[in-house]
């Protein structure tokens, strides 16, 4: 399917079974005309099929937000496409009678339900008027003929008000826009910024002052140039995975080939491409046919339609001829059964005939969806905090960058009246106070956490795959990690999509799924193992001979083709009962006569010449009913005859309403031997043949079989887990209430106290009533596409987090509208794939739970790396301030090549460390992180203060006393040197050290749980370490390192104040968050203080050189908050 066509994707006969569906009929009295009417609160009747029941006055009547679509300016004819579109929005019988009904569509559209459109239509010549269309008694206006005009194209008026059965194109997005699109990341622009004044300060360090002869070069540069190549990575990077994935998904949709369909046309089949279908068109069905358009059945016989993947009616829906529809509703007749709609996504199962399209292109229901997928990717919950944190980082280094700057700058002032140095000389030492300032902020941005990101998602990805977790949108899968909702469809995943033989009762012989029964009953296979031949071969009779469905092949594999329920007792016979060919199973009996399956009498039967010259009556069919027929039952092992005693009756009734309350269909087998055929008491029809319906009396009950859309395996398990992990499962079906609620139950979704609603019933709630029944809804049945979206949202508005999955069409704008959809990778559509964030490469919901654990691995390697960068940050940014205040020279402890190793290549060799820690199952021991909570918690903050403590201590400890304590004269530059080199090594040591420290974000002690499973932690430690001491002993002149590294005592100092800094963690982690939350909120009142004085000076400044916008509370000059802790310890500093 090429991205700008409409076409449903060609079917290759899928024969998937679901489950029951008997949906119910939906009554309005709705008094706003606006609303789509929806059901009251009232029981109603049951239907086999989902429709509208209201005022035909008001039926027509635009949505919200349709009424463009009711707009057609010199419209020829007689109905406007939203009028059509009321036809299946949901299914309208009262728009089908406000229409005039078939004849009324067909004249209003000047189309013919015999001949279809004319192949010589182009401009219409006259115009229709509704009320022509639709009163049939109406004669039309006598119309002078014209001649047609030679000029203008074939169908250009039907064209013009209906459109064509396509899409508008959807571009490709360049690659250069991709770049654009990773490059707009506040982080990257706050680095963008501070790395080009870097690097322009650095060259004109390098290039632009004369340096003594012998001097080391500059090397000031080296630090803009790092962070600018560490931009790009991260930008192309993200770049080209983005734009491998979208060329990838165009090379799948261009390998889509365009298929023809078959067309009546001035009374004429011909053949035209999908793309070419227009309303009015009389369509041809066939059995595996994907109805392309929407329309209104004509005629036809036993069409079936399945129309899960599209509505989410589990139900093959049987289609009943417009015409006979139309004069059942004006003779006030029963609209049970009435279904004329054909909806386009559908799939034919049976039958053949004829159908006049109504709705095309963007108007059809498969249009809407496919329009409706093309929405615009919403941020990240972890993208906006990263973003506000990058703001609240950037204003934290300016500020500490002016103030430094400042301060210098007055001690430069102060000192030029005794400064003997040349003005070549002293301009340069106030470029050099320039750039210790820009050092600051370049020291204070966590350049590494875009990386980290990247880095984390493209790990987690790739693993995924491996776990059957196919993600399309690479930040899907962090996101996933803070999901709080689920809303998955029951059909095709919950459910394994296939009608299944899942209990069975033959006398005193059961059998049942470990699913269905936990009473101890024996499974399947423990049940057919016990079954005689004899039995066996009746069982093959009931549900092979006396059966209409046949074998097909499907991608290569022998498949049965024909009705669900047939499908599945022919299923159980292959597995279980030895039948191997459905075809010589037949041509090995002698079929005397068949009964098709008769609606009245809810039942099929035929009749077999047995080889002992006998005969055989074998029916199957509901079992309430046939066990009505019945007088005596056969004992399953022996075929031994039995009066049906009213005990043994009762007791075939409660295993019956057993099966029933556990939502399965269920199926009886009866028979009768007969030493003639026919019957001496047979009676016979019109046309002379045996009347089987006359023989249904006095017949031998054999068994009931329970037949149920099962469960996927696992899947109760993985519900559990989710729910463990505080995310809550709702299911959203177009089932019946019944169906829906056993299969929750069965899931484990349903609980005591949940609420089970109907969609249209939640659909008219306002939205403070949904707000108020939301927290409770566990289960939506009888939804259509827009229920599902309107949850999705109204979560969303709530603050919810919220995971869709789905397999169908249906599926497709709820899937797009939530924060992350999952499609299935084997059953689901090509629609559902493209709307989704995430495709289920083994359609399982279970590895739903794999990406909510690899989801928040992602999360946890973000903070975990942002607890490691921002105490390297802080440590970092107060050692430069306070050494480049106290120093003479005014220059830093650290050089800016040492800056660039510890701020750069360990941050980013830090994200890989932490960025590839595999999740475990206690990953789900905890509550997902809402919108609102902070990025860095309590936990988190005492971490990093106490780190802090510690290590300025020592390094303070050994900047302005190590002199005194090692006994270093430190007017020898030497030994000056050698200081600043053990503080240097110290320093690094301490975050080497602090690695370990950062694998654990709560207050547990184990940090090396599970570091033997993570080999690149262990090899990326073993390189720093590697690096490191390298750097020591070879370094020299461009790291500012001692000639020929530390000795013995020295490296014991650096080792040893770095080893400490675990055992100090300890301690922190002993220490309880709550007495941190309280010091913090009272030693930092003050500094927010200041904090919020300086963020609102800052904006103002920014706003004397940049227009006013509205876009955020930042730029709108409120301050975010310095102090972030947990909301449930302490409230966060304002």
């Amino acid at each position: 399917m090429e991205s700008n066509k409409l076409s449903p994707p060609t079917l290759h006969v899928n024969t998937r079974q679901r489950a029951n569906s008997r949906a119910d009929t939906i009554s309005s009295s709705t008094s706003n005309p606006f609303l789509t009417p929806v059901s009251p609160l009232t029981p109603v009747s049951t239907s086999d099929v989902s429709t509208l029941i209201e005022d035909p006055r008001t039926s027509l009547r635009p949505d919200p937000g349709t009424e463009v679509d009711f707009e057609v300016e010199n419209n020829p004819f007689a109905f406007s496409p939203g009028q059509l579109n009321k036809l299946l929005s949901p299914k309208s019988l009262p728009a089908f009678q406000a229409l005039g009904g078939l004849e009324g569509i067909a004249r209003g559209l000047k189309s013919d339900t015999r001949a279809g459109l004319s192949v010589d239509e182009s401009t219409v010549p006259w115009k229709i008027t509704f009320d022509e269309a639709v009163n049939h008694h109406m004669p039309t206006k006598e119309v002078e003929p014209t001649h047609p005009d030679t000029s203008a194209q074939p169908f250009q008026d039907r064209i013009r008000v209906y459109g064509r059965n396509t899409l508008p194109p959807k571009k490709a997005t360049p690659l250069w826009r991709l770049i654009w699109n990773a490059y707009n990341d506040t982080v990257l622009i706050v680095l963008t910024v501070a790395a080009v004044i870097s690097l322009a300060l650095g060259l004109y360090e390098t290039l632009g002052v004369d340096h003594p002869p012998g001097s080391p070069a500059p090397v000031d540069w080296v630090e803009g140039l790092a962070i600018c190549i560490a931009i790009i990575i991260v930008v192309l990077v993200t770049a080209m995975n983005d734009w491998q994935k979208e060329k990838a998904f165009v090379r799948l949709n261009a390998k889509k080939e365009e298929r023809e369909i078959k067309v009546t046309r001035s009374g004429k089949e011909i053949i035209i491409s999908v793309y070419d279908v227009l309303a009015g068109d009389l369509i041809h069905l066939e059995p595996g046919d994907v109805v392309p358009v929407d329309g209104v059945f004509v005629d036809g016989h036993n069409i079936k339609c399945d129309e899960s993947s599209a509505t989410g009616e589990s139900d093959a829906i049987r289609k009943v001829p417009g015409d006979a529809v139309m004069k059942a509703l004006d003779a006030g007749q029963s609209t049970k059964g009435l279904d004329p709609f054909i909806i386009s996504g559908s799939k034919v199962l049976e039958g053949v005939g004829t159908y006049m399209a109504t709705s095309v292109g963007v108007h059809s229901s498969f249009g809407k969806i496919m329009m409706s997928v093309r929405t615009e990717i919403e941020a990240t919950p972890l993208q906006e905090k990263l973003g506000k944190l990058a703001v609240a980082i950037a204003y934290i280094g300016t500020t500490a960058a002016a103030v430094l700057f400042f301060i210098l700058l007055f001690r430069f002032v102060g000192g030029l009246s005794g400064n003997p140095r040349a003005p070549a000389e002293k301009g340069s030492q106030f470029l050099d106070i320039l750039i210790v300032a820009v050092t600051i902020i370049v020291v204070a941005v966590p350049e590494g956490l875009p990386l980290a990101v990247t880095l984390a998602l493209a790990f987690a990805t790739t693993r995924m795959l491996k776990e059957n977790n196919l993600v399309r949108v690479l930040r899907a899968c962090e996101t996933m990690g803070n999901a709080t909702a689920i809303c998955s469809d029951k059909t095709g995943t919950l459910t394994t999509n296939k009608m299944t033989v899942v209990a069975g009762s033959f006398g005193s012989f059961k059998f049942a799924q470990s699913d269905t029964d936990s009473s101890g009953v024996q499974s399947i296979s423990s049940w057919a193992s016990k079954v005689k031949s004899s039995a066996k071969e009746l069982i093959i009779q009931s549900v092979a001979i006396n059966s209409t469905a046949f074998e097909g092949q499907e991608e290569g594999s022998s498949v049965f083709v024909g009705s669900k329920t047939e499908t599945a007792l022919l299923q159980l016979a292959k597995d279980h009962l030895g039948l191997l060919s459905l075809s010589e199973a037949r041509n090995n009996e002698q079929v005397v006569h068949m009964m098709p399956f008769d609606s009245a009498k809810k039942c099929m039967a035929a009749v077999i010449k047995l080889r002992d010259g006998g005969y055989r009556l074998v029916v199957k069919g509901a079992s309430e009913i046939l066990l009505g027929n019945c007088s005596s039952v056969a004992d399953f092992e022996t075929l031994e005859i039995q009066p049906l005693g009213t005990a043994q009756r009762e007791a075939l009734e409660n295993t019956i309403d057993e099966y029933a309350n556990k939502s399965l269909r269920t199926i009886g087998l009866v028979y009768q031997n007969y030493p003639q055929w026919p019957p001496a008491d047979a009676e016979f029809s019109e046309g002379g043949s045996v009347d089987v319906g006359s023989l249904l009396h006095d017949l031998v009950f054999f068994g009931v079989l329970g037949i149920q859309d099962p469960v996927r395996p696992g899947v109760p398990t993985a519900v559990r887990k989710a729910q463990n992990a505080g995310v809550t499962v709702r299911m959203v079906t177009g089932d019946n209430l019944q169906t829906a609620r056993a299969i929750a139950a069965e899931c484990n979704i349903y609980t005591e106290g949940g609420v089970i609603m109907e969609g249209p019933e939640f659909r008219r709630l306002s939205e403070t009533e949904m707000d108020a029944v939301i927290p409770r809804l566990q289960v939506l049945a009888r939804s259509s596409p827009e229920d599902k979206r309107i949850l999705v949202l109204r979560l969303k508005g709530l603050g919810e987090i919220v995971a869709v999955t789905g397999d169908g069409t249906n599926d497709a704008p709820a899937l797009k509208a939530a924060n992350i959809g999952f499609s299935m990778g084997i059953s689901g559509t090509e629609v559902a794939k493209e709307a989704s964030a995430i495709i289920l490469m083994d359609d399982n919901f279970s590895s739903i739970i794999t990406a909510l654990m690899w989801g928040r691995a992602v999360n946890d390697a973000v903070q975990k790396f942002l607890q490691f960068q921002i105490t390297v940050n802080i440590t970092a940014v107060l050692l430069a301030f306070v050494t480049a205040v106290c120093d003479e020279e005014m220059q830093p402890a650290l050089k800016a090549v040492q800056l660039l190793w510890v701020n750069l290549i360990m941050d980013t060799f830090a994200a890989l460390a932490l960025a590839t820690d595999p999740p475990t199952e206690r990953i789900l021991d905890r509550p997902p992180q809402r919108k609102d909570q902070p990025l860095i918690t309590t936990t988190m903050w005492k971490q990093i203060t106490g780190q802090n403590i510690y290590k300025l201590t020592v390094i303070f400890t050994l900047y302005f006393a190590g002199g005194s304590i090692l006994n270093y004269d430190l007017s020898d530059e030497k030994k000056k040197l050698e200081l600043d080199t053990l503080i240097f090594n110290s320093f690094v040591w301490m975050q080497i050290f602090n690695i370990f420290n950062n694998r654990r974000l709560d207050n547990k002690l184990n940090i090396f749980e599970g570091i033997q499973r993570n080999h690149f932690f262990t090899a990326i430690v073993a390189l720093i370490v590697g690096l490191q001491i390298l750097i020591i002993f070879v370094g020299g002149r461009p790291f500012g390192i001692s000639p020929g590294g530390l000795d013995g005592t020295q490296w014991a100092i650096s080792i040893v104040t770095g080893f400490f800094c675990i055992p100090w963690a300890i301690g922190i982690r002993y220490f309880p968050d709550a007495w941190f939350a309280e010091i913090a909120h009272v030693v930092g009142k003050p500094v927010v203080i200041v904090w919020d004085v300086c963020c609102k000076g800052a904006s103002k400044v920014k706003g004397l050189f940049t227009k006013k916008s509205k876009k955020s509370d930042i730029e709108a000059g409120a301050a975010p908050p310095i102090v972030v802790v947990d909301s449930d310890s302490a409230p966060s500093a304002q």
